[in-house]
């Protein structure tokens, strides 16, 4: 049987590669990882974020599946048991809804604070505009970990929003934007969580070839 393959871009950089490959680590699946290609032609396409570059995608058991939140509904169909979505029909409910709202929006927040791996920022201006964008990602943290508990957005074990929300936990560690207790606490918990951790390990490694992609895609 083929390894199943995701597709992925830098991880310095891609918000979006990470979602995906975290998808894949809730659910346990292991994956070849495959390159986006790097041509110039194929890099302006990434910059104008263009649905025909399809990463991340995964591609498994003749299924080829891009867009991070459709990755996260077919391997929670495969894989009921890995619980990538909570057991309880509310929080499930409440859980597609967050994860629904960061994958949809969010967009002055994206462009203010651009996800990059390889830099720390002990001050950083941040836009005005994505203020209320940040005010609003607080309320949804508080809100979760309040009602389920935490460390993780729905309890004791990551979910699909987690993996959601995981590159915005980097954007604010990256360009120290202040934000409550709770919520440095819950970014605390992504940093420390081990599949994070490889992740930026392997950007980290990264060779310094891709600075026009320093946007998320």
């Amino acid at each position: 049987m083929t390894k199943a393959q995701l597709t992925i871009s830098s991880k310095t950089y891609s918000a979006w590669s990470l979602r995906g490959w975290l998808m894949c680590k809730l659910a346990g699946l292991d994956v070849e990882e495959l390159p986006a290609p790097k041509d110039a032609s194929d890099r302006a396409e990434l910059l104008l974020l263009s649905p025909s570059v399809l990463v991340p995608r995964l591609t498994h058991e003749g299924a080829s599946v891009w867009d991070t939140l459709a990755i996260a509904e077919y391997l929670n169909e495969l894989y009921p048991d890995a619980g990538m979505l909570p057991a309880d029909r509310i929080a499930r409910a409440h859980c597609r809804s967050i994860s629904g709202e960061i994958h949809s929006g969010f967009t002055n927040l994206r462009s203010a604070l651009p996800m990059n791996l390889k830099v720390r920022h002990e001050k950083f201006p941040v836009f005005s505009g994505a203020k209320p964008d940040i005010e609003r990602i607080e309320t949804i943290w508080r809100e979760c970990l309040s009602r389920y508990g935490g460390p993780f957005l729905f309890g004791e074990r990551p979910t699909t929003a987690d993996a959601m929300y995981a590159p915005v936990t980097r954007r604010f560690i990256t360009y120290a934007v202040a934000i409550a207790p709770e919520s440095a606490a819950y970014c605390d918990t992504i940093d420390g969580w081990a599949p994070m951790q490889e992740w930026v390990r392997a950007a980290l490694a990264e060779p310094e070839e891709m600075e026009e992609l320093e946007v998320e895609f």
